[in-house]
């Protein structure tokens, strides 16, 4: 069994259940959107940001379940980290994402540009709808930390005066502060408390 499949087993239940709502939560009337859209729910990846946000919810839990804020906490999370995929590809000139064609290599830039501003909304809304302002807080900050730390390589990559800090700095922005964000927000979902912790 592979190491992936070993950490989903205390969640499989709620990764089945999540499947569903995602795509749910991308749904839109128009026509071409849905097919983007279903186009990137198939060709997904390990979903880890997901199974961070349930591993840490039902283990903080009382009694070792998650609830629909926990769901929607998933969803955002993988909304926003799906828009900025799609929009690394447009930025990067890619043509490829996980050994299938990107979005803006099927559809060019500019529907690839708008997809990933729908994907945003979506999780944004989601959030707000919901009156899930903390949730909200902890992913703007992530986003905010992960925007910076692309300007910040871009920035060192021109003037190659890189040291071993920034380098460090930079991956905390990028990968860690994303890692962290999906911990806090199983956290927060399930036990409102947390919400001091994540703050501090």
């Amino acid at each position: 069994m592979k190491i992936v499949e070993q950490i989903k087993l205390p969640i499989t239940k709620e990764m089945e259940l999540f499947e569903k709502k995602f795509r749910d939560s991308m749904s839109s009337k128009v026509a071409l959107l849905n097919r983007i859209t279903h186009y990137i729910v198939n060709r997904k990846g390990k979903q880890m940001r997901p199974m961070f946000v349930f591993l840490t919810a039902k283990m903080l839990s009382n009694d070792n379940q998650v609830n629909e804020r926990t769901y929607r906490g998933a969803s955002v999370i993988e909304l926003i980290h799906t828009a900025t995929l799609v929009h690394d590809d447009v930025v990067d000139d890619s043509n490829k994402r996980r050994g299938f064609f990107s979005i803006n290599a099927l559809w060019k830039n500019k529907i690839a540009v708008l997809v990933g501003d729908y994907l945003l909304s979506k999780g944004l809304l989601l959030s707000i709808d919901n009156n899930d302002f903390d949730l909200l807080k902890i992913i703007s900050v992530a986003v905010r930390e992960m925007s910076e730390g692309e300007l910040l390589q871009i920035e060192k990559a021109r003037r190659l005066d890189i040291t071993e800090d920034i380098y460090y700095e930079i991956i905390r922005q990028k990968t860690a502060t994303l890692i962290a964000a999906c911990c806090s927000l199983g956290a927060c979902s399930v036990v409102p408390e947390n919400k001091e912790l994540v703050e501090k």
